[in-house]
């Protein structure tokens, strides 16, 4: 993974004198940021952490012969100087490039310049910056299950591989409401966490779940469907139980199915994206009953094991 490639450098202390962490999604430039700051001592950050944000500064207070400067001081109380420089490598003229690169050909001694560049790297940027050592922080979409499981370990939790799937499906792939969630998960005191604890913690420990409403809706009991959905709704909004529905039947997806229930699911899914869609667009009124009613109208008509 290349963001634990990111955290593995920083645990050992940053030994290069030169650094290219880059990544599209802030979240990991403040969690990488976090890192490199917790390498220095809280009494000698004053003289010997330095930071430099291009993005909130503007680009016309760009001062690189200033940062440089700060890179080449002698560092305080015998330690490392870590300067870092926040920003976006493609908005640098090419005289700041070059003084960048004759900095990298002789770096100071005991200091370590990182750039934390905000974006992607095209091929021919990082060419340009190779004399940095350059580690890419962004997670694949892929890579997101293993990262949670990672991160709630050094909460001393372990998640089983379906309440991993669960919190996906209510929050999303967005790393910052992740990180906030297992921050949630982490005050309950559990050891182990599985779905049903999922269910309790995230939303709330709502009076239904989500399998409530699969089940209501498989019974074709209108009244319950409906009576479900609104206690739902008083904690979770309607994406986000869009994605748990999704989780749900995609559960039965992996059970061995009739032709006909092949297909019930594959309508089932359609109608859940394209709920999903109006529900992103803002295309139509009460989008999330507008589903529940064709799900309905749908389960009449198969009327599958599922």
């Amino acid at each position: 993974m290349s963001f634990q490639s990111c955290i593995n450098e920083i645990h050992k202390g940053l030994p290069s004198p030169l650094y290219l962490f880059y990544a599209s999604d802030p979240f990991l430039h403040r969690e990488a940021l976090a890192a490199i700051r917790e390498l220095v001592p809280v009494s000698e950050r004053d003289f010997n952490l330095h930071e430099f944000d291009l993005l909130a500064q503007g680009e016309e207070n760009l001062m690189l012969e200033r940062i440089l400067d700060v890179v080449n001081t002698v560092s305080f109380f015998g330690g490392r100087r870590f300067t870092i420089l926040m920003g976006n490598l493609q908005k640098f003229l090419k005289k700041d490039i070059e003084k960048l690169q004759a900095y990298a050909s002789k770096p100071a001694q005991d200091s370590v310049f990182v750039i934390l560049h905000y974006g992607e790297m095209k091929k021919e940027a990082r060419e340009k910056f190779k004399v940095f050592k350059p580690v890419s922080i962004d997670i694949r979409e892929s890579e997101i299950p293993q990262w949670i499981k990672q991160r709630v370990r050094t909460k001393g939790i372990d998640f089983s591989d379906e309440a991993v799937e669960y919190l996906i499906s209510l929050v999303g792939n967005d790393l910052g409401l992740l990180s906030a969630e297992i921050e949630k998960i982490s005050f309950v005191g559990q050891k182990r966490i599985d779905v049903d604890d999922i269910s309790d913690i995230v939303v709330g420990g709502r009076q239904y779940g989500i399998f409530d409403l699969v089940n209501a809706l498989k019974a074709q009991d209108a009244d319950n469907v409906f009576r479900i959905y609104k206690s739902l709704k008083e904690t979770s909004d309607d994406y986000g139980l869009i994605g748990a529905l999704n989780w749900q039947y995609g559960r039965f997806s992996q059970e061995k199915m009739t032709r006909q229930e092949q297909e019930y699911l594959l309508n089932v899914f359609e109608l859940l994206n394209q709920a999903d869609i109006e529900i992103k667009s803002s295309g139509r009124s009460f989008p999330m009953e507008y589903l529940l009613i064709k799900l309905l109208r749908l389960q009449g008509l198969h009327s599958p094991s599922v």
